[in-house]
């Protein structure tokens, strides 16, 4: 069979590709070196935040609210529980020392809800310890709370469409590793562990992985950086801690260069919240990082960013995980067609905030991939914004 679209990585963007392909009758084939939803790349973790105004970029946000919107369509298909909006809080303030991925990130996230009629609150020290007096805040920092933010479950989503997509006919091989493919006007030719096959397009959703298969010169544009979750024992009451009474967040502090970000408890009392920062250090490679975490780590993340900033979390680690990210010098994605032949499509939504837009940026691969046009303008995302 010649397939006419084949996929290879079927994490976040992938299975939501092939799902949206397969609903639209399309021959599309998919490919994963392991079985997803999967822990070793970077749609695991049981929780992703979602929200609508995107402070990374305001061409973000119809993106994030489509991906709702399908994240409803696909429960309501599934039985699956993906998107719970228990309200998201984001904290910062002028003399703020960390950084969120882009410059101005608060500002720009108030200024993305305001040009999109997003609801919203922009909170006083005051007001936001009155609300949720689990949080340690300064006089001088400020809050923006959006009601229609929270997370979305990243292995339910990821199972969610691939039962989808088998379901609509896609030929989906886990545990089959590309090794390679070649082009030709005819179409491309994909070779892995098990064989040959023939497809009119591919798309190239790897993850961390997707260096490895683009070529060198589009190969520079990704970084791959190891990010450490940790799960904290609540010490305090456990229902003050519950999505009914706690937000998801993420704060930019004044006294570290390190963000911090994290959601309710939602595995019962002992199952501890899950807190976290970004590294953006040292590079790694999926076969070379480590997936283990030190104590040391655990320690500073407590020591440096929970315990100055949270009520009611213990210095009890009941958890950790690690995740990979794959990001651009501008924390920007990258949805384009390859630079030697329009026939394979690169897919990294990526840079550690692209979990939220999968679902909707699926759809929009399955629009490239079959000659129509997406709903959404996806030049901000081109190669040939990097030189």
């Amino acid at each position: 069979m010649i397939y006419e679209v084949a996929i290879v990585g079927l994490g976040a963007v992938g299975a939501a590709t092939a799902y949206q392909l397969a609903r639209r009758g399309v021959r599309v084939a998919g490919f994963d070196r392991f079985d997803p939803p999967h822990g070793f790349g970077s749609s695991h973790g049981d929780t992703r935040i979602t929200r609508l105004a995107i402070g990374e970029g305001d061409h973000l946000s119809p993106i994030a609210k489509r991906s709702h919107e399908l994240w409803r369509k696909i429960e309501s298909q599934t039985g699956a529980s993906l998107l719970m909006q228990c309200g998201g809080l984001i904290i910062s303030s002028d003399a703020t020392a960390a950084e969120t991925h882009v410059q101005g990130f608060f500002r720009n996230t108030v200024r993305a809800a305001e040009m999109f009629g997003i609801a919203h609150e922009v909170l006083r020290a005051e007001e936001i310890r009155a609300r949720f007096p689990q949080l340690t805040v300064r006089d001088s920092e400020r809050g923006y709370f959006e009601s229609e933010a929270g997370f979305v479950r990243p292995e339910a989503c990821v199972g969610a469409q691939l039962e989808l997509a088998r379901r609509g006919g896609a030929d989906l091989r886990m545990n089959e590793q590309v090794l390679g493919y070649a082009t030709s006007p005819g179409g491309v030719e994909i070779t892995t562990v098990s064989g040959k096959y023939r497809a009119d397009r591919l798309i190239l959703s790897a993850g961390a992985w997707l260096p490895q298969l683009t070529g060198a010169e589009v190969a520079k544009v990704f970084k791959v950086y190891r990010q450490v979750m940790l799960w904290f024992d609540v010490s305090g009451a456990y229902e003050s801690f519950t999505p009914e009474r706690f937000p998801v967040f993420i704060w930019e502090p004044q006294n570290t260069a390190h963000g911090i970000y994290g959601f309710p408890a939602i595995d019962g009392p002992g199952g501890g919240i899950k807190v976290a920062s970004e590294s953006f250090a040292a590079t790694t490679t999926p076969s070379r990082v480590d997936r283990s975490v030190s104590p040391n780590e655990v320690s500073y993340v407590f020591e440096s960013l929970v315990a100055p900033h949270l009520h009611g979390v213990g210095s009890r680690c009941v958890r950790s995980a690690t995740c990979l990210y794959t990001v651009t010098p501008d924390f920007g994605f990258v949805i384009d067609t390859h630079p030697e032949s329009d026939r394979v499509i690169i897919a990294s939504p990526c840079s550690g905030h692209g979990f939220k837009h999968s679902a909707a940026i699926g759809e929009a691969l399955a629009d490239l991939a079959t000659g129509q046009t997406p709903r959404f303008d996806l030049s901000p995302f081109r190669l040939a914004r990097f030189g």
